[in-house]
Formats: C-alpha cells, structure tokens, sequence
C-alpha cells in the first residue's frame, strides 16, 4: 500500500482509540463500528448540505461509531470531523502527502494517517472502515462513491455502502447508474450493490441494523 506515516493528535474529549484504527478481526457479526464517509470539501451551495455533515457527525459519535473520512478541514469534510469530535467521537483521517502541502489536513482529530498516493488512501480508509456512506459532495466523492461500488461489484468486498440523500443530493448520480443499466453497460443487479436512505435520520437507523460483513482485503483492491 506504500508508505504512510501515522500521527497521532490528542484531542480533549476524544474517546479513547481501540487496538486497530477503530476496532480488531472479532466476530464478523459484531455491529458497525467505524463507518468511511466521503463527501466535499466545499460545503455546497444549499444549507442543508451543511447541516447534514454536521448531524452525520453527531450521530456517528452519539451511536459509538467511529469516523473514517479524508482527513480535510475545510468543506463538509471539517464540518463532519468537528460534530464528530465535539460530540465525543473518535475520528481518523487519512490524506495523501500532497494535500498536507496545500495546508488543507485537519490538525485537531484523533488520529491522521498520512499516505504516498489517492490510492493508498482509499486503501487504508477500506480497511478502516466496516460500512461506506456518500454524502453531497464533488468529483472526488463521486470518484469515493463510484469506486467503492465498483470493488463490491467485483466481490472484493461485502461491506454495505449507503448512498444519503440529501435535498435530492443524489438524483443526478443515481441516474447516471440507471443510463448504464438501460444501456446495457450494467445489470438490474447493480442497483443492490448500495442503498439509499432519505436524509441523515434514515442513514443512521439503517447503521444501527447493520453488522459487519468481514469481507475485503485492502491488498487485493
């Protein structure tokens, strides 16, 4: 996966990490523990963007979920760290040197892991992490998205991956899933490869029925 470097930031209301980034090789029918959440690092033009990073947040830490996101301060991504640790959460991000470098990393969060590439960081946010969820966000998280489903699609993973809606957020990128299914790029079955909840609310009670699917690894993706 390449080299990274791990640093390691206090952060004073934080939950104490587990042994693993947020949990170990248990039970693979123990609940969600740490959930990877993409989304933009612009905060959109529609308030409600906003506010759903924010109670994404604080839902995670609420329920006990640990956060995994890209390691951004600015956007919806800082909105979504900060709600995450202001309500007791534990969060880890994980960006790539040359972002580190434009001063966009979040200093404040439990823990950053630092990658060589784009790529060893969607492998370290994939191992991370038990479930996927999308929020509003640009190319880069269209990119998450898409590639997450991909790797499912390709049985290099059972995690569940839950697309949030948000305002009709996600009507454009659904519909560029379901033009490839009508043009035969695509089977009808692509469309159980994720789900689809209205709003945050839906999102979180989905996660609290979910478990973890144990499947993947990061050196095969």
């Amino acid at each position: 996966m390449g080299r990274e470097a791990v640093i390691k930031i206090p952060h004073i209301g934080a939950k104490p990490m587990a042994k693993s980034p947020f949990h170990s090789q248990m039970d693979i029918m123990a609940h969600i523990h740490a959930v990877a959440v993409f989304c933009g690092s612009r905060s959109g033009n529609n308030p409600a963007y906003h506010a759903a990073a924010h109670e994404l947040g604080h839902g995670l830490a609420k329920a006990g979920i640990g956060l995994v996101y890209g390691g951004g301060r600015i956007g919806l991504m800082g909105v979504l760290a900060d709600a995450a640790l202001e309500a007791g959460g534990t969060v880890l991000g994980v960006i790539p040197e040359f972002l580190t470098r434009r001063e966009v990393m979040h200093k404040g969060i439990t823990e950053l892991v630092v990658t060589d590439s784009m790529h060893s960081r969607k492998q370290r946010m994939f191992e991370a992490s038990d479930a996927f969820i999308s929020l509003p966000g640009g190319l880069g998280t269209l990119d998450e998205t898409i590639e997450i489903i991909t790797w499912r699609q390709l049985r290099l993973h059972a995690k569940p991956v839950l697309i949030c809606d948000v305002a009709g957020s996600a009507a454009a990128f659904l519909a560029a899933i379901e033009a490839a299914i009508a043009a035969g790029f695509a089977p009808p079955e692509t469309r159980h490869l994720y789900e689809v909840a209205d709003g945050v609310p839906a999102v979180l009670r989905r996660l609290a029925h979910l478990h973890r699917s144990g499947g993947g690894e990061a050196t095969r993706l």
